[in-house]
C-alpha cells in the first residue's frame, strides 16, 4: 500500500470512529433527553412526623436518581389544598400525578379532570373510596388491615389467660384509609375473643400533640386500663410523655402497641416503654418511580401493591434492629 492510500485509509478510518463516537453520544444524550422529559406531580399531606418526612424524602432522592422532574407539593393537612395542587399538575400537563391522599372520600371530580386531560394517577399510601376505580391507575402502600390484625394478635399473646382486658384505642385521623384499616383488622381478629374490650376510641389526627392532650383526658375518664393500641408513633411518644406525668409506667403498668417503627418508637420499645410496634414503611419512592415511568410509557400496572413490613415485639431479640432512618 502506498502513502497516499495509507492515508487515505486512515482519514477513512478517523472518520468510522468519529461518526461511530458521536452516534454513542447522541444516543445516550436522546436516552438522557427522553429520561428528563418525564414529569411526575406529586402531592403529599404535609410534615407531621418524622415518618411522613422519611416518605416525602425517599419520593425526592429517587425521583432525583431515576432523572424524574419532581414537582413536589406540601398540602398542609388540608383537602382542599391537595386538590388545588392536582389541578396545577393537569394545567402544567405533566405525564403522571401521584398523591397521599388525607382523606377516603371526595377525590371523584378531581379525578376524573385528570382522566379527561389524559394524566395517569398513582394513589400512595393512604386509599381512596370512589364510584369508579377506573379513574386511578393502581395503588401502592401499606397494608393497614394487616398492620391492625398485627397488634391484635400481640395482643392475644400477651394476654393467653382469658381474663377481662380493656383497651383504649387512638386512632388515626378521622376518615383516611389507614385509620378505617388498622381499626377494622384490629377489629377483625378481636371479635374472636370476648376478653377483650375497647372501653374509648378517639381520633388523635396521626399528631404527637393530640396523643398527649388525649392521653391525660383519657387517665381523667377512664378507670382501668390494661392496653393502649396507638395507630402511630408520634401520638404512641405523646401518650407516653402525658403517662410518664401521671407516674404511670409506659409498657409495664400499660401494655402499649404501636405503627409506624420510627426509631424514637423502637427505642421506647428497647426501654422497655413499648410493647409491640408493628412497621408501616415509609420508603416507597423508588416503586413509585418505577410505576411512574410504566404509567408515562402507557403500560399497565397492579392494581393493588404492598410494601414488606416488619413487627418488633418484646418477645423478639431487639439487638442487631438496623437504625430506622426515620
Amino acid at each position: 500500500m502506498n502513502i497516499k492510500r495509507k492515508l487515505s485509509f486512515i482519514f477513512v478510518l478517523c472518520l468510522t470512529l468519529i461518526s461511530l463516537l458521536s452516534g454513542c453520544s447522541r444516543e445516550n444524550e436522546n436516552t438522557r433527553d427522553s429520561e428528563e422529559k418525564i414529569i411526575l406531580g406529586f402531592s403529599q399531606i404535609g410534615a407531621e412526623s418524622a415518618w411522613r418526612k422519611c416518605n416525602s424524602l425517599s419520593i425526592q432522592e429517587a425521583a432525583q436518581e431515576s432523572s424524574i422532574q419532581l414537582l413536589f407539593a406540601n398540602a398542609e393537612q388540608k383537602q382542599e389544598n391537595q386538590i388545588k395542587a392536582l389541578r396545577s399538575f393537569i394545567v402544567y400537563q405533566v405525564d403522571v400525578i401521584a398523591f397521599v391522599p388525607i382523606v377516603a372520600d371526595g377525590w371523584d371530580n378531581i379525578l376524573r379532570e385528570a382522566r379527561d386531560a389524559g394524566i395517569p394517577v398513582l394513589i400512595t399510601d393512604r386509599k381512596i373510596n370512589t364510584a369508579d376505580e377506573n379513574l386511578y391507575a393502581g395503588f401502592i402502600g401499606t397494608d393497614s388491615e394487616q398492620e391492625g390484625r398485627e397488634g391484635a394478635e400481640f395482643l392475644i399473646k400477651k394476654f393467653p389467660d382469658g381474663e377481662p382486658v380493656r383497651i383504649v384505642e387512638i386512632s388515626g385521623t378521622e376518615g383516611s384509609s389507614p385509620a378505617v384499616g388498622r381499626a377494622a383488622g384490629f377489629r377483625e381478629v378481636l371479635a374472636d375473643h370476648p376478653e377483650f374490650s375497647i372501653v374509648y376510641s378517639a381520633s388523635g389526627d396521626f399528631l404527637r400533640s393530640k396523643g398527649y392532650e388525649l392521653m391525660k383526658k383519657v387517665l381523667k375518664e377512664v378507670e382501668d386500663i390494661d392496653v393502649i393500641f396507638s395507630h402511630n408513633d408520634g401520638m404512641t411518644l405523646g401518650i407516653i410523655d402525658a403517662m410518664k406525668e401521671q407516674g404511670i409506667r409506659p409498657g409495664k403498668d400499660i401494655v402499649i402497641v404501636t405503627v409506624d417503627a420510627e426509631q424514637a418508637a423502637i427505642d421506647a420499645l428497647k426501654r422497655g416503654e413499648v410493647n409491640c410496634v408493628i412497621e408501616c414503611n415509609p420508603k416507597t419512592g423508588p416503586a413509585i418511580m418505577e410505576l411512574a415511568r410504566k404509567l408515562a410509557r402507557g403500560e399497565a400496572i397492579s392494581r393493588l401493591q404492598h410494601v414488606d413490613e416488619e413487627v418488633f415485639s418484646e418477645y423478639d431479640d431487639l439487638s442487631d434492629i438496623p437504625p430506622r432512618g426515620y
